[in-house]
């Protein structure tokens, strides 16, 4: 991995020491550190599009370069302000990104989800007419990547990328930080659903640590897998699959097992309820305050109220957090045959309960046992 303090360092001597994105694990050494020295000039995005917005507003206020952070699955949140905001013939508007290459190659394999974005990183750049450097763990290269970014950024009013494959940026050691703000670890809380929801229920669980409890609870319960999508990828979106198996089959309990940082990702889709008659649909978020996966760097799922929000957008909620496996029963009994769609915010604590391989499943054949339950 890089020096971070040197990368830090070099960055600040070119003007470059505002930044703004979202956690990638490719990237944690980066994130981490920039957690622990910048203060507010380090700002934790709810996706990537926000991050270029609000980078391009930090420039036009102050004619500083920013740098936005992201993984490379994240270039889709952000093409729509890259090409419509900040490009060269629109505001032209110059900042720095620094993309975590995941799926690069066979660095992967047990991972297809990343195999495409891995595939056209570059590329969507290319198409972009984004000039980009890939970078390599040596220090001094890396100060001169940085010197011909800055300069292009200046010079042409630009977008400048870096490309980051794995060990570039990240620590390979991710620490697994156990708090205690609340009783609960995240697979407990799915343990309670599980428990207490019918035994034909369909899940879909967030990407991250959510979709590895599941799998691995379905093993030591010794129940079958046939019912659950792992969205293993397309963060923000594991509610969205869930809604729509719902309506399809309203004869079918569905619960969305999200995370924080995944709903407030793309947080729109919550409005959805409004507008739908879905009350089979159950829409759980394991609220931590934290980008678990990705190395537990803070979200803001502690500091706003998803119960008024889930209210307001349509939803049947019973008032307030569950912070308890009791709270959490007793919610979960009221409302999983309320006549609308139901949502629940489980306030878990950060850390794993215990430490469990990477989900190593056939896809292809996870998701017809799905298709093949659902229309039996």
């Amino acid at each position: 991995m890089l020096d971070q303090e040197k990368v830090f360092d070099c960055l600040a001597r070119h003007g470059v020491s505002y930044f703004a994105g979202v956690p990638d694990s490719y990237l944690n050494g980066f994130c981490n550190y920039a957690l622990a020295h910048c203060g507010d000039r380090n700002v934790i995005t709810a996706n990537e599009g926000n991050a270029v917005a609000l980078a391009a507003g930090h420039y036009l206020a102050t004619k500083e370069i920013p740098l936005v952070y992201m993984q490379n699955s994240g270039e889709g949140n952000a093409i729509n302000p890259l090409a419509s905001l900040v490009d060269k013939d629109v505001y032209a508007v110059p900042m720095i990104l620094l993309i975590g290459w995941r799926g690069q190659g066979n660095t992967e394999p047990n991972h297809p989800q990343h195999w495409r974005q891995g595939e056209i990183t570059a590329s969507v750049l290319d198409i972009m007419h984004i000039p980009y450097s890939i970078l390599t763990d040596d220090n001094e290269a890396f100060a001169r990547a940085v010197d011909k970014a800055v300069t292009y950024c200046r010079e042409a009013r630009g977008v400048y990328a870096f490309i980051a494959p794995k060990g570039v940026m990240a620590d390979p050691d991710k620490p697994n930080n156990v708090d205690a703000a609340y009783p609960m670890s995240r697979e407990e809380a799915i343990e309670v659903i599980l428990d207490h929801m019918p035994e034909n229920t369909i899940y879909s669980a967030t990407t991250g640590r959510a979709t590895r409890e599941l799998f691995f609870l379905r093993q030591k319960r010794g129940e079958t897998k046939a019912r659950d999508f792992l969205n293993v990828g397309s963060m923000g979106h594991a509610s969205s699959v869930a809604l729509g198996i719902a309506l399809a089959r309203p004869d079918r309990p569905v619960v969305a097992l999200d995370g924080d940082s995944a709903a407030m990702m793309h947080m729109g889709a919550m409005t959805m309820v409004s507008k739908v008659k879905a009350p089979n649909f159950l829409h759980v978020v394991l609220n931590n305050g934290a980008h678990e996966s990705v190395g537990g760097q803070p979200s803001a799922g502690h500091l706003v109220d998803f119960t008024k929000i889930a209210q307001a957008c349509g939803y049947a909620t019973v008032g307030k957090a569950v912070e308890t496996e009791g709270e959490l029963t007793e919610a979960i009994e009221q409302l999983k045959n309320c006549p609308k769609a139901a949502f629940i915010d489980c306030r878990i604590h950060k850390g794993l309960s215990r430490k469990l391989p990477p989900i190593v499943f056939d896809h292809r054949e996870a998701i017809d046992a799905l298709i093949d339950d659902l229309n039996g």
